[in-house]
């Protein structure tokens, strides 16, 4: 299984930069010992008084009516399951599918997916020669291989993980990779002996020199996995299959192994 070296190189380059961002990065807050500080107003300009007393003008009144009116169509919405709002007008309002832990560096030693009956060890591996990210030998075809250049599965990011699908002499580690569907779990045991749970996103399929490298491999937005195989045509040489199969994951809980 190979992806195109210089897209890998530029995805690896991205892992290792967002990285550095996410642990360098803050977010500021309010202190709540500050006082806030007085309005500015033109020097020498009167403050006029409001035309309809002191209460909140119509531009106030309106968006409470707004706030108020998209707060009731979200509880329309939790009861009946129907989308009501416009996504652009909701966004921000409707809490996010589902919470996630984010676990600390460890890496991983195991694989299990019940949904194709898959345990497999799993070991590190680096870039190849070519600027790929390397894979399992040959004799190694029924292990997988997690990428140790980027998050180890449980943190920020994309932790991947690549295998085989097949060999000359049969099926291997990720031969049936196409068959996971969205809510498939995958459980990652790690070396401080704990369990990463994932929830497969969706299964796609990728020309080898079109691979979307930010699709793939840049969302640091939360905790995900990604599993990495060959797929499509066989066109021999030293592309081997045209396409690579990649299995979109994210965490959804943790236990203890």
């Amino acid at each position: 299984m190979r992806a195109s070296g210089r897209l890998v190189a530029r995805a690896s380059g991205r892992l290792r930069r967002v990285a550095g961002q996410a642990v360098s990065a803050s977010v500021a807050t309010t202190d709540p010992a500050t006082r806030p500080l007085p309005s500015k107003r033109t020097a020498g300009a009167p403050l006029t008084r409001r035309r309809f007393g002191t209460g909140p003008g119509l531009p106030v009144l309106a968006v409470a009516a707004l706030m108020v009116l998209i707060v009731a169509m979200l509880g329309v919405e939790q009861v009946t399951g129907v989308s009501i709002l416009p996504d652009r007008l909701s966004a921000g309002l409707r809490p996010p599918p589902k919470k996630f832990p984010v676990l600390p560096a460890s890496h991983p030693t195991s694989l299990a997916i019940e949904k194709i009956d898959l345990r497999a060890p799993v070991h590190d591996v680096g870039i190849a020669a070519d600027g790929t990210i390397a894979v399992p030998d040959a004799a190694r075809a029924q292990e997988a291989g997690w990428y140790d250049q980027g998050p180890t599965p449980g943190q920020y990011g994309p932790a991947v993980i690549v295998g085989h699908v097949d060999t000359t002499s049969g099926p291997a580690v990720f031969h049936q990779l196409r068959e996971l569907r969205s809510g498939d779990r995958i459980e990652v045991t790690r070396t401080d002996r704990s369990v990463a749970v994932f929830e497969v996103d969706s299964v796609e399929r990728f020309d080898k020199g079109r691979l979307p490298v930010d699709e793939v491999y840049g969302d640091f937005s939360r905790p995900s996995l990604r599993l990495i195989t060959c797929g499509g045509r066989w066109v021999g040489g030293e592309t081997g299959y045209s396409d690579n199969v990649v299995v979109f994951a994210s965490l959804v809980k943790a236990r203890p192994d």
